[in-house]
């Protein structure tokens, strides 16, 4: 490793270690934190600003989803190859390895599990070249250390083309452990060559934001209070009392005396754009108003008119209802 390279990440863990902040960026490229850094930091879509390379709605005119950041490449070898170090964000361990790029759109991708105030995070680095020599899966890993190196491997119509080059790089809350169960009732005639770690099975925070406000907040940063203060695109009540998301992310569940005094019969349960179920609350069978399983209760219009891509709700007239896609994705929560 060049010492310019051993140095920058020496000093990126000595401020991770000082700063007691949870997560490292997965590459050399610090772009992200300098003024104006943007272009310099996120691939684009062929012909589309920076902005396509962000999470969120940001392709297909504001209609198609992007769960992670497209890194930039800043190292390339002889024949204009990508050849960044992919980087732990943060202790962890591997729970998995893809190296047939045919089977996903991701192309080389790995996933590490991180343990991050008591919260159960997947990070995900995806469109490797290579995943580092003797890596296995259920081996331990610190933060900082090497994992892969960037590339362009996917297995979409368009290739990656050298220019655009990048790590796609996903923070993501793990949705349910009977995926594949779900998964074959819901496409009978599909294949699942991925498992638990299918795409459909991780929801993702917007890495970009966690790392400002860490950056921001230093010492003070809490990914918990980062997801219970997520902006809402809808409320919505699911009359179960047991799926998986209540016990790996028991602390976004808020106190109710009334369902603590008499029992509970469903949750009511908040929803950012993305899909992430950031509060979850207990409700009593006296406090619930619907008897079927999924329930609406309320949209966050302006929210929605920002960041529709995910098509959970639409509006038909002045009523606000749960589209197909709302429903399958309630399901799969608590299936």
């Amino acid at each position: 490793m060049p010492y310019a390279r051993s140095l920058g990440l020496l000093v990126s863990c000595l401020c991770f270690a000082a700063s007691a902040q949870p997560f490292l960026l997965p590459t050399a490229n610090h772009a992200l934190f300098e003024t104006g850094g943007e272009e310099r930091f996120f691939v684009g879509t062929v012909g589309k600003s920076w902005v396509s390379g962000t999470f969120g709605c940001v392709r297909t005119e504001g209609w198609q989803m992007h769960e992670g950041l497209d890194i930039r490449c800043l190292e390339r070898d002889g024949q204009g190859e990508p050849k960044d170090a992919v980087w732990a964000t943060a202790d962890g361990t591997v729970v998995y390895i893809n190296t047939r790029p045919s089977l996903s759109n991701y192309g080389n991708y790995l996933v590490l599990r991180h343990q991050i105030e008591g919260l159960e995070i997947d990070s995900l680095y995806a469109h490797l070249r290579a995943i580092e020599p003797g890596l296995k899966v259920g081996q331990e890993v610190k933060a900082g250390a090497r994992v892969a190196t960037m590339g362009r491997t996917t297995n979409t119509r368009q290739a990656i083309s050298k220019d655009r080059a990048h790590v796609h790089f996903e923070l993501n809350m793990f949705v349910n452990d009977r995926f594949a169960g779900w998964f074959k009732k819901v496409n009978p005639t599909e294949r699942n060559d991925h498992g638990l770690w299918n795409g459909q099975n991780l929801v993702g925070l917007d890495p970009r934001l966690v790392f400002l406000e860490q950056r921001a907040k230093g010492e003070q940063f809490s990914l918990i209070e980062f997801l219970r203060k997520q902006r809402e695109l809808c409320r919505v009540v699911v009359r179960d009392t047991n799926f998986p998301w209540l016990k790996r992310y028991g602390a976004l569940v808020a106190p109710n005396p009334a369902a603590a005094t008499e029992g509970i019969a469903g949750y009511e349960v908040a929803l950012n754009y993305a899909g992430v179920p950031f509060q979850l609350i207990p409700r009593s069978a006296r406090e619930l108003k619907s008897r079927g399983r999924f329930q609406l209760l309320v949209v966050n219009e302006p929210e929605y008119h920002l960041h529709p891509c995910r098509r959970l709700v639409s509006q038909r007239g002045n009523r606000w209802e749960l589209t197909r896609q709302g429903q399958q994705w309630l399901e799969l929560l608590t299936y």
